[in-house]
């Protein structure tokens, strides 16, 4: 199932290499000393060699030589008889490159037929579980860019890691508790009186069943403080600074008003903010989930926040901080002893009031993670502000007595849109904030998802809304996908013809061939490098790189008229490529299309 031809190369030059060294211990041209690890990489320049050796630049010290002519006698007593190798060669210091004979090429296009969609797939995760959790957005209103950008990164990711040979599993935590799920029953509490009013009936009046008008109207005449003009705080659409003034908030308390009228204005305050929040959070919770699948994101799980209060994990957390001698009192308030542990400062746990700070629920929640539900890794994906918070959260974990390493994190830097050359945070069509939502109205999905993947995370994103839905080769996710039209056109033309690839014997002699079956048989090796450093963005990059390379060889290569042996290699050839383009696509969950 597994076929990694790069990886299968390099263990060959080593085996090559020792063999080649031990003649030579044996002959007593060089001492019996250990030798220290050399590497086997890929030149830039394919003319350079397929692969190169370092050995004798690094065994040299330590054999008390001159690398050049360690290298010499190592290409003397190299075999290279059964091997993927056609020569050797000496070059610059004492570099050894080794140039691949016509079997590999061969068999590389023939293992990728073979394997079909699981070609590309490996076993470096040992079929360990991770956890990945991203996007994780507050309930309280609409997913923004950032949490677009996080929400192909972190899908991808778990994808990556599914073909890399880990059980990964996609989360997505709620944060249905505290104090942004207060500030949103005030919010809503606010926005509901404000309707119940005079002035508030009259434009319900006057917007009559136009919600989005109505929306409009309200946040239009809402005042704010402001320290140039303080509002009048007896205005009727007065809000204060500590509330959330989306226009999602009108519209869910203009619902709510409609369901109930202003029967709740006689009720306290309290149970007023409750109901209005047990109506407006599961619909929130709800669109974040529509919202996911229209992005092709689909979560096993979805945790709540909220669990963690009332199984009692919580103050489960504080008591094992408490007996393990982390903490201590303070003003009246719990701290964590977190310089003692290796961390930047003390900090809060509980404050004097009795209520938790954020970072206990969050403690609990990767305790659950790791020990409840013992993931071996989990990986939090979040956006550009949370540094300190993943170095608080390893202290906490230390302090757990769990092992801080098995907490990875990939942070998102800032996305900026771009359109007509220039910043935009409005969408054209509406002149409202752009969300999520607003984007898929305006970039097709598949775009979305490869452009959020176009760099590495930790990478600010300039995210070109007009490049995005531009039909032509300047587009990557075009350009991409019409490789693999083109290639599903041209096989489609050749089979009305009758002519197709049966499983013949193939051999490729043209550069243009060599060039792309070596980049085709990268690709498993690139899984388990971009796996390792939780890089999908290198997925775009290679395939883009790889269709480039395709271009080049569909342009350069006949096949119609090619003699009948050639025309088949090159028709398997093309049908290798597209699996290996489709097989990408698939994990970014981008189509691959068959006519364009």
């Amino acid at each position: 199932m597994y076929y990694n031809a790069v990886n299968e190369a390099k263990n060959e030059i080593k085996e090559i290499i020792m063999n080649a060294l031990g003649k030579l211990t044996a002959m007593g041209e060089i001492p019996s000393e250990p030798l220290p690890a050399f590497s086997v990489t890929i030149p830039a320049d394919s003319a350079h060699g397929d692969f190169s050796a370092n050995t004798a630049l690094v065994a040299a010290k330590v054999l008390k030589t001159n690398p050049r002519a360690l290298g010499e006698k190592i290409c003397k007593e190299i075999d290279l008889t059964g091997t993927l190798f056609d020569k050797v060669e000496l070059a610059g210091a004492g570099f050894l490159n080794f140039f691949l004979g016509e079997h590999f090429f061969s068999s590389v296009v023939e293992n990728v037929l073979d394997l079909k969609e699981d070609y590309g797939k490996t076993d470096l995760g040992e079929g360990k579980r991770v956890l990945v959790e991203f996007v994780s957005a507050n309930p309280t209103g609409p997913m923004h860019i950032g949490n677009a950008r996080g929400g192909a990164i972190g899908d991808c990711l778990a994808s990556l890691l599914q073909t890399a040979g880990y059980k990964a599993d996609r989360e997505f935590y709620i944060n249905d508790a505290g104090n942004q799920v207060a500030k949103f029953g005030k919010s809503l509490d606010l926005r509901y009186l404000q309707l119940c009013k005079d002035e508030g009936r009259k434009i319900i009046e006057e917007c009559k069943d136009d919600l989005e008008k109505l929306c409009d109207v309200i946040y239009e005449k809402t005042v704010t403080d402001t320290e140039e003009c303080p509002a009048d705080k007896n205005d009727p659409f007065y809000m204060p600074e500590d509330v959330y003034l989306g226009r999602d908030i009108i519209e869910h308390a203009k619902n709510f008003y409609d369901i109930n009228g202003a029967a709740f204005t006689e009720k306290s305050e309290d149970e007023r903010r409750k109901a209005l929040v047990d109506y407006a959070l599961p619909l929130n919770e709800k669109r974040l989930e529509t919202d996911l699948l229209k992005y092709r994101i689909k979560y096993d799980n979805w945790f709540k926040e909220s669990s963690l209060h009332e199984s009692g994990a919580v103050n489960d957390v504080i008591e094992h901080l408490k007996a393990g001698g982390h903490t201590y009192e303070k003003d009246g308030a719990l701290w964590l002893n977190a310089e003692t542990l290796g961390g930047e400062q003390d900090f809060v746990l509980v404050r004097s009031n009795g209520f938790p700070t954020y970072i206990v629920p969050d403690i609990a929640y990767h305790y659950n993670k790791l020990v409840t539900r013992n993931y071996d890794t989990a990986i939090d994906v979040l956006g550009a502000d949370h540094h300190g918070y993943v170095k608080r959260m390893r202290v906490c974990l230390k302090a757990m007595g769990i092992d801080e390493k098995r907490l990875d994190v990939v942070i998102c830097q800032m996305v900026m849109l771009v359109r007509d050359g220039k910043p935009t945070k409005l969408s054209k069509r509406s002149g409202k904030a752009i969300t999520l939502a607003t984007l898929l109205d305006e970039v097709p999905i598949d775009n979305a998802r490869f452009f959020f993947n176009l760099r590495a995370a930790d990478t600010h994103l300039d995210f070109d809304l007009d490049l995005a839905v531009e039909e032509s080769a300047k587009n990557p996710v075009f350009y991409v996908q019409y490789a693999h039209a083109r290639i599903c056109r041209l096989l489609g033309k050749m089979a009305d013809d009758g002519i197709n690839y049966k499983g013949e014997p193939v051999s490729y002699e043209a550069e243009e061939e060599k060039a792309l079956i070596r980049k085709i048989a990268e690709y498993p090796e690139l899984i388990n490098e971009a796996a390792r450093e939780y890089s999908p963005f290198k997925l775009t990059k290679y395939v883009y790189e790889l269709a480039q390379i395709f271009h080049k060889f569909y342009d350069s290569c006949d096949i119609k008229a090619a003699e009948n042996s050639v025309k088949l290699s090159r028709l398997a050839l093309c049908r290798a490529s597209r699996i290996v383009i489709k097989n990408i696509l698939s994990l970014l969950k981008i189509d691959a299309p068959e006519k364009m």
